[in-house]
């Protein structure tokens, strides 16, 4: 079993930033929306065709009338990204289990978590999901203060609190999650698996025999997960292949996640020097920048933990040949099926291969690049992460990144 590092250091002040981490869409300004329907979801990806989702079909899940409410992140409810599908998620959920359907809050800006969270816990809802890192300390206070009522964290991992189960600012982790707020439960993703899958497609894309990534932080334990994935995946498919990778920059700045342009200008500075004719962005908004450049560049880009193909539209997603996925939709689905049968574990709960909760998106307008062979590479690698066969992260220091 390879160290894995969940990088405590995403914890904290540093929030506001640190959400982009994990998403790669560009939502823009909206005030608060209720039950809004979010537009459809995306084709299949290429590794959902490849493997079947671990849940139980909704005629096998336990039945529970809940009350669900979803608070995303700022932005918009349909922003194709992980506001919408864990909206989506929560009405599968609520579907599978013969609920009504869930109401959903989206805060115009981050003074409104709390109170929104709290509208909620006012009208008696039973489960109560938040969407996103910002969200943490004030989930954290609401489970505290909620013991009756479970709430769910989308990528909110690593639950740090105090050892009276308060957020710790401090990142020092002294209590127990698990036994201090057993009503609470954050789902996280295996990113090196995603990663990995997309590495083998830019092997298979690159005609020159050279790649590259580019993160936002090297502090961000996931961004450092992703690469490292993807560099294991190309090197599986050509092992010499040459694979670059770069941060933004080395701390929680608005320039790690939050800079479009200057991800556009550090992209290109990028490609000019090393060449690559893939290149994969894991920088959030800033990462959009660098898909700018490398469209501009002429060479070919992937996305990240959306399908940014949907996500970012034309003509921006003109180069994009597929994303690295985290099944947001698939995990809010089965934490709120878990919860109906009092089986969901409180706590991280991690979402990878054996759950269906990474994958690669379809190639869309770009399937002409690939044969048949890709998608079985893909088939293979995932069936190896299931059955555990299948390294996708260095033994040592996975997530840490090492200059």
């Amino acid at each position: 079993m390879h160290k894995r590092s969940r990088g405590l250091s995403l914890f904290g002040g540093v929030a506001i930033l640190v959400a982009a981490c994990g998403g790669g869409g560009t939502p823009s300004p909206s005030t608060s929306a209720s039950a809004s329907t979010p537009a459809s979801q995306p084709a299949a990806s290429a590794s959902q065709a490849a493997s079947a989702s671990a849940s139980a079909p909704a005629s096998q899940a336990p039945q529970a009338q809940l009350k669900i409410g979803v608070v995303t992140d700022i932005g918009t409810l349909n922003d194709k990204g992980y506001n919408e599908y864990s909206f989506k998620g929560a009405e599968d959920g609520a579907t599978a289990i013969g609920s009504v359907g869930p109401q959903s809050t989206v805060p115009k800006d981050a003074s409104e978590y709390a109170a929104d969270i709290q509208a909620f816990v006012s009208q008696d809802y039973n489960v109560i999901v938040t969407v996103g890192f910002n969200l943490t300390a004030d989930t954290v206070k609401a489970a505290k203060a909620n013991p009756t009522i479970n709430f769910v964290g989308v990528d909110q991992s690593p639950v740090c609190v105090t050892p009276e189960g308060a957020p710790d600012p401090n990142f020092a982790c002294k209590g127990d999650a698990k036994t201090l707020l057993p009503n609470y439960t954050s789902l996280y993703f295996a990113e090196d698996q995603a990663g990995y899958l997309a590495g083998i497609v830019a092997a298979n894309a690159s005609k020159t025999n050279s790649v590259g990534a580019i993160g936002g932080t090297s502090l961000c334990a996931p961004c450092v997960r992703y690469i490292q994935g993807y560099e294991l995946g190309a090197k599986s498919v050509k092992a010499d292949i040459k694979v670059s990778s770069a941060y933004v920059t080395n701390d929680f700045s608005a320039a790690a996640f939050n800079d479009p342009a200057g991800g556009k200008t550090f992209g290109s500075t990028f490609i000019q020097t090393n060449k690559p004719d893939v290149l994969f962005q894991v920088a959030g908004k800033t990462g959009n920048g660098v898909l700018e450049a490398a469209c501009a560049a002429g060479i070919l880009g992937i996305g990240v933990d959306v399908d940014q193909w949907v996500s970012i539209g034309p003509p921006n997603n003109s180069c994009i040949i597929t994303s690295a996925e985290k099944h947001v939709q698939n995990a809010v689905r089965d934490a709120i099926i878990g919860i109906a049968g009092k089986t969901l574990q409180p706590g991280d709960v991690l979402f990878n291969a054996k759950n269906d909760g990474i994958g690669v998106s379809d190639f869309h307008d770009k399937a002409s690049l690939f044969g048949p062979e890709v998608t079985t590479a893909l088939q293979t690698a995932l069936q190896g992460m299931k059955d555990g066969s299948l390294k996708t992260c260095p033994d040592t220091d996975c997530g840490v990144f090492k200059p």
